[in-house]
């Protein structure tokens, strides 16, 4: 068993099971596995995964449409996301 986001805990396996599910881009995919909406915001997994979809579809990773990207549109303090206050 190969993880491929270990940020989602998503296996190799389980992408290619979605692409034969006929999730064939890389928006269905996120969206299905949430693949790319951890932590890293998929820097680390959206170029392996991109790969994985290319080689299944017969594609040439240029073709696929990259996906959408959608930073906050303020910067959020991270003491909001915790238990304490502003220090």
């Amino acid at each position: 068993m190969k993880i491929v986001c270990r940020c989602e805990d998503v296996t190799e396996e389980e992408i290619i099971e979605a692409i034969d599910q006929g999730y064939t881009t890389l928006e269905e995919l996120k969206r299905h596995l949430r693949v790319g909406t951890g932590p890293c915001q998929g820097r680390t997994c959206m170029k392996i995964i991109e790969k994985i979809l290319a080689k299944k579809l017969g594609k040439n990773i240029d073709e696929l449409k990259k996906t959408t990207v959608r930073p906050p549109l303020k910067p959020v303090p991270l003491y909001i996301y915790g238990d304490e206050d502003e220090e």
